[in-house]
Protein backbone atom coordinates (compact mmCIF):
# COMPACT_ATOMS: atom_id res chain seq x y z
CA UNK A 1 0.00 0.00 0.00
CA UNK A 2 1.23 3.51 -0.79
CA UNK A 3 1.90 5.95 2.01
CA UNK A 4 -1.28 8.02 2.49
CA UNK A 5 -1.02 11.78 2.04
CA UNK A 6 -1.49 14.04 5.04
CA UNK A 7 -5.11 14.85 4.15
CA UNK A 8 -6.05 11.16 4.17
CA UNK A 9 -4.54 10.91 7.65
CA UNK A 10 -6.66 13.69 9.17
CA UNK A 11 -9.87 11.75 9.85
CA UNK A 12 -8.16 8.61 11.21
CA UNK A 13 -6.00 10.82 13.44
CA UNK A 14 -9.06 12.63 14.77
CA UNK A 15 -10.81 9.29 15.42
CA UNK A 16 -7.85 8.09 17.50
CA UNK A 17 -8.22 11.19 19.68
CA UNK A 18 -11.96 10.53 20.10
CA UNK A 19 -11.33 8.66 23.36
CA UNK A 20 -10.69 12.04 25.03
CA UNK A 21 -7.25 11.06 26.31
CA UNK A 22 -4.02 12.90 25.67
CA UNK A 23 -2.00 11.27 22.89
CA UNK A 24 1.59 11.60 21.70
CA UNK A 25 2.61 11.82 18.08
CA UNK A 26 4.89 8.79 18.35
CA UNK A 27 2.00 6.71 19.71
CA UNK A 28 -0.34 7.87 16.94
CA UNK A 29 2.28 7.29 14.24
CA UNK A 30 2.49 3.64 15.33
CA UNK A 31 -1.30 3.21 15.40
CA UNK A 32 -1.79 4.82 11.99
CA UNK A 33 1.04 2.81 10.42
CA UNK A 34 -0.73 -0.36 11.57
CA UNK A 35 -4.15 0.87 10.39
CA UNK A 36 -2.76 1.61 6.92
CA UNK A 37 -0.76 -1.67 6.86
CA UNK A 38 2.50 0.08 6.02
CA UNK A 39 5.54 -2.10 5.44
CA UNK A 40 8.83 -1.51 7.24
CA UNK A 41 10.22 -0.11 3.99
CA UNK A 42 7.35 2.38 3.70
CA UNK A 43 7.78 3.34 7.36
CA UNK A 44 11.49 4.03 6.82
CA UNK A 45 11.11 5.95 3.55
CA UNK A 46 12.76 9.36 3.89
CA UNK A 47 11.87 12.74 2.46
CA UNK A 48 14.11 13.99 -0.39
CA UNK A 49 16.23 15.85 2.19
CA UNK A 50 17.05 12.48 3.76
CA UNK A 51 16.44 13.85 7.25
CA UNK A 52 12.88 12.85 8.15
CA UNK A 53 10.63 9.89 7.54
CA UNK A 54 7.91 10.63 4.99
CA UNK A 55 5.06 8.97 6.93
CA UNK A 56 6.01 10.61 10.24
CA UNK A 57 6.17 13.99 8.50
CA UNK A 58 2.71 13.51 7.02
CA UNK A 59 1.23 12.61 10.42
CA UNK A 60 2.87 15.73 11.90
CA UNK A 61 1.29 17.94 9.22
CA UNK A 62 -2.13 16.31 9.60
CA UNK A 63 -1.95 17.06 13.33
CA UNK A 64 -0.81 20.64 12.68
CA UNK A 65 -3.74 21.34 10.37
CA UNK A 66 -6.22 19.80 12.83
CA UNK A 67 -4.79 21.93 15.65
CA UNK A 68 -5.04 25.06 13.48
CA UNK A 69 -8.72 24.25 12.83
CA UNK A 70 -9.23 23.80 16.59
CA UNK A 71 -10.29 20.16 16.19
CA UNK A 72 -7.32 19.09 18.31
CA UNK A 73 -5.62 21.02 21.10
CA UNK A 74 -1.86 20.92 21.56
CA UNK A 75 -1.26 20.00 25.20
CA UNK A 76 2.52 19.84 25.13
CA UNK A 77 5.43 19.07 22.86
CA UNK A 78 4.11 16.47 20.39
CA UNK A 79 1.04 15.91 22.59
CA UNK A 80 -2.60 16.65 21.87
CA UNK A 81 -6.20 15.84 22.71
CA UNK A 82 -9.61 16.23 21.07
CA UNK A 83 -11.45 19.55 21.48
CA UNK A 84 -15.20 20.09 21.76
CA UNK A 85 -15.22 21.27 18.17
CA UNK A 86 -13.38 18.10 17.15
CA UNK A 87 -15.94 16.02 19.01
CA UNK A 88 -18.80 17.78 17.19
CA UNK A 89 -17.11 17.10 13.86
CA UNK A 90 -16.75 13.40 14.64
CA UNK A 91 -20.42 13.20 15.70
CA UNK A 92 -21.40 14.58 12.28
CA UNK A 93 -19.61 11.53 10.79
CA UNK A 94 -17.82 13.21 7.85
CA UNK A 95 -16.69 10.85 5.07
CA UNK A 96 -13.37 12.70 4.79
CA UNK A 97 -11.49 15.57 6.41
CA UNK A 98 -9.18 17.56 4.17
CA UNK A 99 -8.06 21.16 3.67
CA UNK A 100 -11.31 22.03 1.92
CA UNK A 101 -13.31 20.65 4.87
CA UNK A 102 -11.17 22.60 7.36
CA UNK A 103 -11.91 25.86 5.55
CA UNK A 104 -15.30 26.00 7.28
CA UNK A 105 -13.54 26.85 10.56
CA UNK A 106 -12.59 30.51 11.15
CA UNK A 107 -9.48 29.47 13.13
CA UNK A 108 -8.17 27.53 10.15
CA UNK A 109 -8.92 30.35 7.71
CA UNK A 110 -7.06 32.77 9.97
CA UNK A 111 -4.06 30.41 9.87
CA UNK A 112 -4.32 30.12 6.07
CA UNK A 113 -4.56 33.89 5.64
CA UNK A 114 -1.49 34.45 7.82
CA UNK A 115 0.42 31.84 5.82
CA UNK A 116 -0.62 33.41 2.51
CA UNK A 117 0.34 36.92 3.67
CA UNK A 118 3.74 35.70 4.84
CA UNK A 119 4.44 34.02 1.50
CA UNK A 120 3.09 36.93 -0.56
CA UNK A 121 0.19 34.93 -2.02
CA UNK A 122 -3.18 36.59 -2.09
CA UNK A 123 -5.38 33.53 -2.30
CA UNK A 124 -4.58 29.98 -3.36
CA UNK A 125 -6.83 28.63 -6.12
CA UNK A 126 -9.19 25.92 -4.89
CA UNK A 127 -8.02 23.41 -7.51
CA UNK A 128 -4.45 23.82 -6.32
CA UNK A 129 -5.43 23.14 -2.70
CA UNK A 130 -7.26 19.99 -3.71
CA UNK A 131 -4.32 18.66 -5.75
CA UNK A 132 -1.74 19.20 -3.05
CA UNK A 133 -0.99 15.86 -1.48
CA UNK A 134 2.53 16.68 -0.35
CA UNK A 135 3.24 18.29 2.98
CA UNK A 136 4.89 21.71 2.96
CA UNK A 137 8.16 20.05 4.05
CA UNK A 138 7.99 17.61 1.12
CA UNK A 139 7.37 20.47 -1.30
CA UNK A 140 10.38 22.38 0.06
CA UNK A 141 12.64 19.33 -0.05
CA UNK A 142 11.61 18.43 -3.60
CA UNK A 143 12.07 22.02 -4.80
CA UNK A 144 15.48 22.25 -3.15
CA UNK A 145 16.66 19.00 -4.75
CA UNK A 146 15.39 20.14 -8.15
CA UNK A 147 17.23 23.47 -7.86
CA UNK A 148 20.45 21.69 -6.87
CA UNK A 149 20.19 19.34 -9.85
CA UNK A 150 19.52 22.21 -12.27
CA UNK A 151 22.46 24.18 -10.90
CA UNK A 152 24.73 21.15 -11.16
CA UNK A 153 23.74 20.79 -14.82
CA UNK A 154 24.01 24.50 -15.68
CA UNK A 155 27.38 25.32 -14.08
CA UNK A 156 29.46 23.13 -16.40
CA UNK A 157 27.59 24.51 -19.44
CA UNK A 158 28.34 28.10 -18.45
CA UNK A 159 32.07 27.50 -18.24
CA UNK A 160 32.13 29.22 -14.87
CA UNK A 161 33.64 27.56 -11.86
CA UNK A 162 32.61 29.66 -8.87
CA UNK A 163 34.86 27.72 -6.52
CA UNK A 164 37.90 28.92 -8.54
CA UNK A 165 36.86 32.57 -8.78
CA UNK A 166 38.34 35.29 -6.54
CA UNK A 167 36.38 36.51 -3.53
CA UNK A 168 33.55 38.83 -4.40
CA UNK A 169 33.14 37.28 -7.83
CA UNK A 170 29.64 36.03 -7.09
CA UNK A 171 28.49 39.47 -5.93
CA UNK A 172 30.01 41.10 -9.03
CA UNK A 173 28.37 38.48 -11.24
CA UNK A 174 25.01 39.10 -9.57
CA UNK A 175 25.34 42.85 -10.19
CA UNK A 176 26.35 42.22 -13.82
CA UNK A 177 23.40 39.91 -14.43
CA UNK A 178 21.01 42.26 -12.68
CA UNK A 179 22.10 45.31 -14.69
CA UNK A 180 22.85 43.49 -17.96
CA UNK A 181 19.77 44.64 -19.92
CA UNK A 182 20.55 48.25 -19.05
CA UNK A 183 24.32 48.23 -19.59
Amino acid sequence: MAIPDYQNLMLPLLKIAADGNEHTLSEVIEILAQQFHLSDQERKELLPSGKRRRFDNRVHWARTYLVKANLLAATGRAKFRLTEQGSRVLKSNPPRIDVQFLEQFPEFMEFQNKSNKASGDTEAPQEMLEKISQTPQEILDTSYQSLRQNLAQELPKSGRRPWLQPRGWMAQEAIRVRTFPFA
